[in-house]
């Protein structure tokens, strides 16, 4: 006996993109709304110190801006990683000359930290559309085992906190002279 698949019911983008914000917010995917789970103490506190961290290095010569939880909506998602880093030309201005509330591209370089009731392959999922869609630069942060996979146009590099050999992880271009180790921001 064949069983049908079950018929899920979809939603449009410009319909998803109407409804209120949540909290945890809401990533949507080909129809399908998803919620993000709720960060806890290690995921709220890698996601404050790496943005700082980003931004201490960025902002001040206007290179890029880390913000967290901007919600990004390109292709046929709408999704809001735990740190969106915007080149500063990329940045979205309203009328006032003020950052947008819309961003309506994919992120030069994205962060998302692991939850441990994230699906791993779902995440990289979202990090290789992202990828195909412009984004040059993805981490993904999994504080469990305190690594960070870096992606680009590359093949993916893992970064491991307890190694003896404490290698850089990739950053922008523009930050060559700044050097981060694993095991740095997992401190």
């Amino acid at each position: 006996m064949v069983l049908a698949a079950a018929k899920v019911p979809t939603l449009s983008l410009e319909s998803f993109l109407a409804l209120p914000e949540t909290k945890p917010a809401q990533e949507y995917c080909r129809g399908i709304v998803t919620q993000k789970p709720m960060p806890k103490g290690k995921h709220s506190a890698i996601q404050f110190e790496l943005a700082a961290a980003i931004n201490a290095q960025v902002k001040p010569d206007k290179i890029a801006y880390a913000l967290p939880e901007l919600r990004c909506t390109f292709g046929d998602r709408s999704i809001v990683p735990d740190i969106t880093v915007i080149r500063w030309q990329n940045l979205p201005l309203d009328s006032g000359g003020e950052i947008s509330d819309r961003f309506d591209r994919a992120p030069d370089w994205l962060i998302e930290i692991l939850s441990p009731d994230q699906s791993v392959t779902l995440v990289m999922e979202k990090i290789i559309f992202s990828l195909k869609a412009g984004t040059e630069l993805a981490w993904l942060v999994d504080p469990m085992a305190q690594s960070i996979t870096v992606f680009t146009a590359r093949l993916p590099q893992v970064y491991l906190a307890e190694t003896e050999i404490q290698e850089s992880i990739t950053v922008f271009a523009e930050l060559e002279n700044w050097s981060i180790p694993a095991a740095e921001v997992f401190d």
